[in-house]
């Protein structure tokens, strides 16, 4: 399933989500200019999150390298769509903070769970998922424009941010359950684990740092 759009209302610029997502594609654009040999996997290595011989920088500077143009264009449109009410709710600087540590806090957990892991990560995901959480917090009663499969058609479904989220918060969850016992190679390269640690810590830090008033959301027409 992908989120098109979101009906919860925005009352200021989505400054800071803009900005990451600029930072993530200059650094992006910076890996195609290494190719795809020596340099590349050298940049990956030296800045990815490796758990077996952990800098702890490279918590920071992994959430802003990717692997791909699917794993880019996916992270950077969920962080898009989730990304800026929880921003506006927070303000700019306190969303900042908060997206720095959930991601933060998802590469700890995967750290825990893959301690002797020599395989690099690298993502903005686990930060994504922590907005993500934050946003089922305040916005559980949004509704989601969704693009969905159903058999060989695809189709637009308006579903409830509660169910789109907790759904997907299940698949993180089962999956990496399932993960366990294996390398993150042979699991498809998905750090399972650090989406759920992500997740929770940004229904964490939301509860904690985030405003109590209430929202009004404008459905799509």
């Amino acid at each position: 399933m992908i989120p098109l759009r979101s009906s919860e209302r925005h009352y200021t610029p989505a400054t800071v989500t803009l900005l990451v997502i600029v930072a993530n594609v200059i650094v992006f654009l910076y890996e195609l200019s290494l190719g795809s040999g020596y340099r590349l996997n050298h940049f990956i290595q030296v800045y990815g999150i490796v758990p077996d011989r952990l800098r702890a920088a490279t918590i920071l500077t992994s959430m802003f390298i990717h692997g791909g143009f699917l794993h880019i264009l996916g992270n950077m449109w969920f962080l898009w769509i989730f990304g800026r009410g929880v921003e506006d709710l927070l303000g700019h600087v306190k969303f900042l903070v908060f997206y720095l540590a959930c991601g933060v806090a998802a590469g700890v957990v995967h750290v825990l769970v893959n301690a002797h892991s020599p395989v690099p990560t690298v993502g903005a995901s686990g930060a994504i998922a922590g907005v993500m959480g934050g946003y089922l917090i305040k916005f559980p009663r949004a509704r989601i424009v969704t693009l969905v499969p159903i058999f060989f058609f695809l189709t637009t479904l308006d579903i409830p941010a509660a169910f789109l989220l907790l759904y997907w918060f299940a698949m993180q969850f089962f999956n990496g359950v399932g993960s366990v016992g294996y390398s993150q190679a042979s699991a498809g390269d998905v750090a399972w684990f650090a989406h759920v640690g992500g997740f929770l810590a940004g229904i964490g830090l939301m509860l904690l740092m985030g405003p109590r008033q209430a929202r009004y959301y404008q459905p799509w027409q």
